[in-house]
């Protein structure tokens, strides 16, 4: 029996690995960000508006495939931040009557005093209470070569382009995605809009 992880929704939780495209849209087009398709069907799941959109720095949208927002990516500004090891990134579902749930926190190293130097991912309720983060960030995303791993080292979504896409593309503006069973997918792809916006790609303006 597949082990259901919801965070945003169980309603993106899959009893199969899913496999998905990733179409990067230029700044100039729609403010950025990217369109996310089922690889067999192309069916589109979701789009990732950039901060191009709305002119606000640090704010990225996920929406489902109608173009209702599911999530808001909001990087957390100020002093404390200035000087912190730590820049900081919260993951607010939307409800109805545009309320925000917190769902997720995501700390991006901001020095090199920073141990083990990587990108960690907790989640609002902790999947693993006895742990200091629930994921983490295993691999380069701008060489489209990384995975999300679980407090327990399993891999539970690889960023990844294909071979033969490989060879037809000089530059990485289309690029695989593929999310193990039971595993939210929304979730995954507003992580996914982060790294895109912190290595400075399609969401940021």
């Amino acid at each position: 029996m597949t082990n259901v992880v919801p965070i945003v929704s169980k309603l993106y939780c899959c009893s199969s690995e899913t496999v998905f495209v990733v179409r990067r849209r230029p700044n100039v087009v729609n403010g950025g960000g990217f369109v996310v398709s089922e690889c067999g069907s192309q069916r589109v799941v979701f789009r990732v508006d950039g901060c191009g959109v709305h002119g606000t720095k640090g704010e990225l949208l996920l929406r489902d495939a109608n173009g209702d927002a599911l999530l808001l990516m909001r990087r957390k500004r100020g002093m404390v931040e200035a000087v912190s090891i730590y820049k900081n990134w919260k993951g607010y579902s939307l409800e109805y009557e545009g309320l925000q749930n917190l769902v997720f926190s995501l700390k991006e190293p901001n020095s090199c005093l920073v141990k083990n130097n990587g990108i960690q991912i907790s989640t609002e309720p902790r999947v693993d209470s006895k742990k200091s983060r629930d994921f983490e960030i295993s691999g380069y995303f701008p060489a489209k070569n990384c995975s999300i791993v679980d407090s327990r080292g399993n891999i539970v979504a690889q960023v990844g382009v294909n071979k033969e896409v490989e060879k037809l593309m000089a530059s990485k503006d289309l690029y695989h995605v593929v999310v193990k069973p039971g595993i939210d997918q929304a979730f995954v792809f507003g992580v996914i809009a982060i790294l895109d916006y912190i290595y400075g790609e399609s969401t940021r303006c």
